[in-house]
């Protein structure tokens, strides 16, 4: 099991959850992070530290959301590791909760 990252996270890109991950797993893009799953060791630490709620496990994604965990392995190949907590961007919490923000995902 691995956890991934959702569409939530699309423009928010809030960091807290990087600050708490015990090993290197996460990978941030332009406007997103992702779980690289051959990293992640399941500890459970992050979920609940994003503002967004935009983590979740691999067991507990809709059918809607499968798709998530093959794009947060094909971007966690291309996407450089972050282990330090950054500023979110300026218009994050105007983009928190906004549904269908996949066409807003830059790669």
């Amino acid at each position: 099991m691995t956890f991934v990252v959702i569409e939530n996270c699309i423009k928010c890109k809030y960091t807290d959850c990087v600050e708490v991950c015990p090993v290197d797993c996460f990978h941030e893009g332009p406007n997103m992070l992702v779980i690289d799953p051959d990293e992640c060791i399941d500890c459970t630490l992050c979920e609940p530290e994003c503002p967004a709620e935009a983590i979740k496990s691999e067991d507990d994604l809709t059918d809607s959301e499968q798709h998530f965990l093959q794009l947060n392995i094909d971007l966690a190949k291309d996407w450089p590791v972050i282990n330090e907590m950054k500023e979110p961007p300026a218009d994050a919490d105007d983009w928190k909760g906004v549904a269908d923000k996949l066409q807003h995902l830059a790669r």
